[in-house]
């Protein structure tokens, strides 16, 4: 059971909602605890292969609960970060943003630590930490540049501004903007297509993308060992591909 989320699993599918709609699902250190440990649950459970997130009524995530803290509001660690993504750097599954509304902050943050950003044409983004004499520390200063460039990404920082749906997608970190209604499918539909594929195929291919990124040249990247690579090497649906291919039939995906 969870207080300030909602959780479905369904056909390989976790989403989850963010459920403090009163307060614009700003998010308090229990709330982020609590996603941390949705997330771990996700991250271990074999038959979850894609997660999506998003939030309870007309906000994704307005950031960090400031009210909670200046009532005193009970504060307990939260090793995940913020909506137990921003500091998790070992989940090789995809997780999907459906950006339903405001982005704000830790929720543009949360956004952006996920792999795909699909937005609704209402959803509205922004890092504005400086205004409030704060910044952007759960991983949007280092997620944003490396995601859009340093000099669009500074553009956002550097002045706060709020950035709609569409200027998202120009600017790049945005995969999609659709009518409102259609969000939610739209998300399931990208989470659909992921699942088509191999589960150890699509961990091995994110993991390396990741870690790619973070090496010091393109040789050094492709000359690394990589666990997931090797896990898919050794599994069941290594075979079970090239077989359905050759047997023009869709793949049994096992997953192992």
């Amino acid at each position: 059971m969870t207080e300030y989320c909602l959780v479905e699993k369904t056909d390989h599918i976790m989403t989850v909602r963010m459920n403090r709609p009163d307060r614009l699902n700003a998010l308090h250190s229990l709330a982020n605890a609590e996603l941390g440990e949705v997330f771990d649950d996700f991250a271990a459970d074999d038959d979850m292969w894609v997660a999506i997130i998003t939030g309870e009524g007309r906000a994704f995530s307005a950031g960090n609960d400031l009210r909670h803290h200046a009532e005193g509001g009970e504060r307990i660690p939260m090793p995940r970060g913020f909506g137990g993504l921003t500091s998790r750097f070992d989940l090789t599954k995809p997780v999907i943003a459906a950006v339903n509304g405001v982005s704000m902050g830790g929720g543009f943050e949360i956004a952006l630590a996920c792999d795909l950003i699909i937005a609704s044409e209402k959803a509205l983004f922004a890092l504005p930490e400086p205004k409030v004499g704060l910044a952007a520390l759960a991983g949007g200063l280092n997620r944003l540049p490396r995601q859009i460039g340093s000099k669009r990404a500074l553009g956002m920082i550097l002045t706060g501004r709020h950035v709609g749906a569409e200027e998202g997608e120009r600017l790049g970190f945005v995969n999609q903007v659709v009518p409102h209604e259609e969000l939610m499918a739209t998300a399931v539909e990208w989470a659909n297509q992921i699942k088509a594929c191999s589960p150890l195929s699509i961990r091995a291919s994110k993991d390396v993308v990741y870690r790619s990124l973070d090496s010091a040249s393109l040789q050094e990247s492709m000359q690394a060992k990589y666990e997931s690579v090797t896990a898919m090497a050794k599994s069941e649906d290594f075979v079970e591909g090239p077989m359905a291919f050759a047997e023009k039939r869709a793949p049994n995906w096992k997953g192992r």
